[in-house]
């Protein structure tokens, strides 16, 4: 998956003999100098350790998880484990490829139609849904999300923090709040702008700003990272051309960056330019978007406008992913007798594949054919164990027909690994309170509550919980909500 020698030298090649104009100062010079010196995959590889300066590790960790939690307050969060885990393994695949890290990586997608995607200090990753959606392939979302990193990476932002030691943390929170979300709504609900190749826009953030010199050297590094990562090197400029593309077309909101770089089209030729320098068999590098297209068909059927999906999903070949979503985005909208057709024909067009299967055995147990969903989901759950949606429909159908020993050890099992996943939760809390199991049952509906930001019923299930509490475990468990309702809180409006 790694570059070859003839990839190295070609990238180092056309970075050192075209980027003088750039350099403008004295601190851009020393940096160029250290291109020249290394070749590009060798300063990729530095280890990130050495260059943490006052502005240390635990100062990053600390503003990228006050950040997360601002964001997670504000912004809706996708826990499908199969679009979470999906945007999982394309980082996971480009982090094998960039320096070593001092925190680990944590993705979320947030549910928003603007094209953006950004990674902030403390290893966190956010894409928003409409990148997903607008880019055709693969290498073009990895070409954006190489370049975020390459901004975490050759630590643009805790650089311009370290020459301001005199901002608090919660100032620097709402400075990149604003840089990276942008302004919002009255109501909250448009976010725009972002961190994609340096989107910082709000003057109170002109702190945290990144200069052309930043974007230049995240171009190059996340050209380096995406194609050692195996895949296209076209697909960072062809995100770019995308993103102008839609906006042109729609007149839709576009991530800062584009509005206040007037040079991206020359960015975009410079890159474009550089990868016409690689071997053929890099640029010829076939896409494979396979998992990426269910993904899109996932998000599109389930986070979009119902309607519009369907008139979408119309126009494409009638394959049985496309079925599945045009059966999900129908029950949306109530029209059963035409989802249910959908379900039948992809299910008999795909008869083993687990993700068409668990889709139509959610939709069948939500219109109450419960021997459908159970023969669908058991089908399902032998095609793929590891699916935690499927486990998660399988546990309430155990619920519901009165094993719900079966089912606790089946949303036990989810919670270890989507332990932020509001409906789980919800319908674990349930069960537990139904049984007689009142602390846990309340316990589990407060954290329900604080993951869906409902300040109101997370203060009415802890102050049940608090009234039965009669051990020191259940004490330590609802100290453990506080903190993290606390840690919310102080983000609610």
């Amino acid at each position: 998956m790694g570059c070859n020698l003839t990839m190295k030298k070609a990238l180092q090649h056309y970075h050192t003999t075209n980027n003088a104009p750039f350099w403008k100062n004295l601190l851009c010079a020393l940096v160029a100098v250290l291109i020249v010196a290394l070749p590009p995959v060798q300063l990729a590889k530095a280890n990130i350790l050495d260059t943490f300066g006052k502005f240390g590790v635990k100062e990053e960790a600390e503003l990228g998880k006050k950040f997360s939690i601002l964001v997670k307050s504000r912004m809706p969060i996708i826990e499908d484990p199969e679009i979470v885990s999906y945007v999982e393994g394309v980082l996971d695949r480009l982090q094998e490829h960039i320096p070593p890290q001092p925190f680990p990586f944590e993705v979320n997608v947030i549910v928003d139609d603007t094209l953006n995607a950004f990674a902030v200090p403390g290893g966190y990753v956010f894409v928003h849904t409409g990148m997903l959606l607008e880019m055709e392939h693969e290498s073009e979302l990895a070409g954006v999300l190489a370049h975020e990193l390459a901004h975490i990476t050759q630590r643009h932002i805790a650089k311009r923090i370290e020459k301001s030691q005199k901002v608090q943390l919660i100032s620097l929170v709402g400075m990149l709040a604003g840089a990276v979300l942008g302004a919002t709504t009255e109501s909250g609900s448009n976010v725009t702008g972002g961190l994609i190749t340096g989107s910082m826009a709000a003057g109170q953030a002109a702190l945290l700003n990144y200069s052309r010199d930043d974007e230049r050297e995240a171009d190059h590094m996340g050209l380096i990272y995406l194609t050692e990562a195996g895949y296209n090197p076209k697909g960072l400029a062809n995100s770019f051309a995308k993103i102008r593309k839609r906006k042109w077309q729609s007149g839709s909101n576009m991530p800062t960056y584009l509005s206040t770089h007037p040079a991206v089209e020359e960015r975009q030729d410079y890159l474009a330019d550089r990868v016409a320098s690689l071997p053929k068999d890099l640029q010829d590098r076939p896409e494979n978007d396979t998992k990426f297209k269910r993904v899109q068909t996932l998000v599109r059927s389930q986070f979009t406008d119902p309607a519009t999906a369907l008139t979408y999903f119309a126009k494409q070949e009638q394959t049985p992913l496309i079925l599945m979503g045009q059966g999900i985005a129908a029950a949306r909208i109530n029209k059963v007798k035409q989802a249910a057709d959908f379900f039948e024909r992809a299910v008999e067009g795909a008869p083993k594949d687990y993700l068409v299967l668990r889709e139509a055995g959610k939709f069948h147990y939500t219109k109450g054919d419960t021997n459908k969903a159970i023969f669908l989901l058991q089908k399902a759950a032998v095609r793929n164990p590891d699916d935690l949606m499927t486990l998660f429909y399988y546990a309430r159908l155990l619920n519901d027909k009165g094993d719900s020993k079966t089912a606790a050890t089946y949303y036990q099992k989810i919670l270890q690994v989507l332990p932020e996943d509001s409906e789980v939760h919800f319908f674990y809390g349930k069960m537990l309170g139904q049984s007689g199991d009142e602390f846990n049952g309340h316990l589990h509906l407060a954290y329900s509550a604080l993951y869906r930001n409902d300040a109101k019923k997370t203060a009415y299930h802890m102050k049940k919980a608090k009234a039965v509490a009669t051990n020191e475990k259940q004490t330590a468990a609802l100290e453990l909500l506080k903190k993290q309702r606390d840690e919310r809180a102080a983000y609610w409006e």
